[in-house]
């Protein structure tokens, strides 16, 4: 055998064995072995490149290499369930159906409901080739990379008749799977101690880690985290069955991780049995849940039942209660976030609540705390909101003791020793220390490097807080004096360095729209950015602005003209912005920009539904405002058209022609502004 086949024959053997160890829960070599093999296959690609495959084994480990995501449109829209929390709409929803098929008995298939991130996976010959996030329903981010280094995803799938596999129906050339990507409670655990060790911010509940990690721009953070995978709808073309659950009893065969807990059932009691059943069993299950989904079986029954405006008439999902504890309160401290608002959190005694160890909820702020009379030592009762952020409901007043003491808020900032203020109609006290108390400062730089900013995406949370603790920052114009031997420390991260000078130095080339936006100036936020920029064209006459000049733009009231004075005025924050200018950032609209500029949609309030061929979403919402045009997002009596492209949300196309609302074209659109 020589090099070349030796290569495909340890990638089947791999992914066999990934396919035990992570699907089916039964490896059949020892770790050591499997990490021998991996290493073989690891030399023998790079003896020969002219082999390299995306979905090889040796890629699950990821890569440093950082790109955007760019957006896809699904080939089937991906819609949202109708949802309920009472077993009687679920007898009704079942006897709707019946009323449905006119009589004729159906099955219905019950799935547990998992609390991860909506995927849509495409293989073409049993092949991965394209992995596409929810998004908006009708198109998502490309997060193929990425979904690689899941595990539990297989990347090839078995031919029918492999490793014991006989009798099982083949797969289509193409098709469509779609699942959750889930953090198992056991990984969540774990990465959240890895990061109170290390003094970083912690995640409030698995979905949260496991979306913040699939959108991670370094493949190689995806792959450390052990992220899991249901997969739970099969699409296509000539599909093994016509039954959904026969489908997925299929896919399982061909690699894919099915519930174990899915069953079809006959009958409405079944129906509920099986949520009685779950809604104690699931506590026992690694990974989270916050429902049941169940769904007519037959895809010509689902066909016949069709789809209202927002979700199938053949699917309902069932949302368990919230779980429900009592544990004591211990004390309160106080978070100041990026704005300088301060967040009072509840420290409790630990207490299990929806799978995992809750020690800390959010008490929003000062109000909150007096409506429940809060005192420290009181047994109050915490719920997980949607099974997901914990949350005090209540008190037990008859368990007080009697020295208890009644939760003060704070006066002073926690960080910086500031006095706080609190703004008319605000609820949360701030701390206006904003260029000299740390949690600010971090959090105005990393709000500086945002996507939707700056866009310095070689950096992140964790590198600005290093990089404050070891002097080179301090504020967001020192970003530009960083160097490579400055970051590279000990010579051992050139590579990485040299990507993050880089970065920030292409950053210098983001629009002034953008750049007002990531100055971070407080209530200012994009679109505001987007009109201020619009409106005084360069950061001098912005700088100059008085109340009225700002109240004239649209959207601009006195509190947030106040705050822009206010921002320009402070002698730090003049010095910052006059460094930028001198680093070459963009200080006013560009030529181009200018001469775009018209009133051709002056006074007319647009919705932007679908998927373009010409131009993004993002870019017609700033060809609408360089027009004069209002961007808006629901359709109401008040709008003007619909820039409607490919895949229009069926919701937004119902409302529009009940109001009789204008649907125009991309091209109608773009002939428009040529007049």
């Amino acid at each position: 055998m020589d090099e070349r086949q030796r290569i495909e024959q340890l990638r089947g053997e791999l992914h066999e064995h990934n396919y035990r160890y992570y699907v089916l829960n039964q490896p059949s070599i020892s770790d050591y072995d499997f990490d021998q093999l991996m290493h073989e296959l690891q030399q023998l690609e790079a003896r020969h490149p002219e082999m390299a495959d995306p979905n090889s084994p040796t890629q699950r480990v990821g890569s440093d290499l950082q790109s955007e995501f760019r957006q896809v449109a699904h080939k089937y829209p991906m819609l949202s369930l109708a949802n309920t929390y009472s077993e009687q709409d679920v007898r009704d929803w079942y006897d709707s159906v019946s009323r449905g098929l006119g009589g004729e008995p159906f099955e219905v298939c019950c799935e547990m409901k998992y609390d991860g991130l909506s995927i849509s996976l495409t293989y073409v010959d049993g092949r991965l080739t394209q992995a596409v996030t929810r998004g908006d329903g009708v198109q998502g981010d490309d997060v193929t990379q990425n979904v690689r280094t899941i595990r539990a995803i297989p990347l090839v799938l078995a031919q029918p008749g492999d490793s014991g596999k006989s009798g099982v129906p083949g797969y289509p050339h193409e098709f469509e799977i779609r699942g959750e990507i889930l953090m198992p409670w056991a990984s969540f655990e774990r990465l959240n101690a890895e990061r109170e060790a290390a003094e970083e911010p912690l995640f409030a509940n698995p979905r949260n880690a496991a979306s913040g990690t699939l959108k991670s721009l370094d493949s190689r953070v995806v792959a450390s985290r052990q992220l899991d995978a249901y997969l739970y709808y099969l699409l296509g073309e000539q599909l093994p069955a016509e039954g959904h659950y026969e489908n997925l009893e299929a896919a399982r065969q061909w690699g894919f991780k099915i519930s174990e807990g899915m069953k079809k059932v006959k009958s409405v009691d079944e129906v509920l049995d099986f949520i009685n059943y779950w809604d104690t069993e699931r506590k026992n299950l690694p990974v989270a849940t916050d429902g049941i989904v169940f769904k007519v079986n037959s895809l010509r029954q689902q066909r016949t039942l069709g789809f209202t405006a927002k979700s199938p008439r053949w699917a309902i999902a069932y949302k368990f209660k919230a779980e429900r504890a009592c544990t004591e309160l211990l004390e309160v401290t106080y978070q100041v976030g990026r704005t300088g608002a301060v967040t009072p959190v509840a420290n409790m005694a630990p207490v299990q609540l929806a799978g995992t160890t809750v020690r800390r909820a959010t008490l929003n702020n000062e109000d909150f705390i007096r409506s429940f009379d809060l005192h420290i030592g009181d047994h109050v009762y915490v719920e997980k909101g949607g099974e997901i952020i914990p949350k005090i409901v209540g008190i037990d007043i008859d368990q007080r003791p009697i020295i208890a003491q009644p939760v003060q808020f704070i006066k002073r900032c926690p960080e910086c020793g500031t006095p706080l203020v609190r703004y008319e109609d605000e609820a949360a006290w701030y701390c206006p220390n904003d260029t000299g108390c740390p949690p600010q400062i971090k959090g105005r730089i990393e709000h500086f490097i945002a996507r939707k900013a700056m866009n310095i995406d070689s950096l992140g949370p964790e590198t600005v807080d290093e990089y404050y603790r070891r002097g080179l920052i301090r504020n967001v114009a020192d970003l530009y004096d960083i160097d490579v031997q400055q970051i590279n420390g000990d010579g051992s991260r050139t590579k990485s360095a040299q990507r993050i000078v880089n970065g920030i130095q292409k950053s210098k080339e983001v629009p002034f729209e953008r750049v007002v936006f990531a100055l971070g100036i407080r209530f200012v936020g994009e679109t505001s950015a987007r009109l201020l920029a619009r409106h005084f064209k360069s950061m001098d006459a912005l700088m100059t602005a008085g109340l009225e000049d700002l109240q004239e733009v649209e959207g601009i009231g006195e509190v947030m003209a106040k705050s822009i004075i206010s921002y320009f005025h402070d002698p730090q924050n003049q010095e910052i912005v006059e460094r930028l200018r001198g680093y070459g950032l963009q200080f006013e609209l560009s030529a181009e920009q200018t001469a775009a500029a018209s009133d051709k949609l002056a006074g007319q309030s647009i919705v932007i539904s679908g998927v373009f061929a010409h131009h993004s979403r993002d870019e017609y919402k700033l060809i609408i405002e360089q027009n004069g045009g209002k961007n808006v997002g629901s359709i109401s009596s008040k709008t003007s058209f619909v820039l409607a492209g490919d895949n229009m949300g069926p919701s937004k196309l119902e409302k529009a022609n009940k109001l009789g609302i204008r649907i125009v074209s991309e091209d109608e659109f773009l002939g428009m502004l040529e007049q």
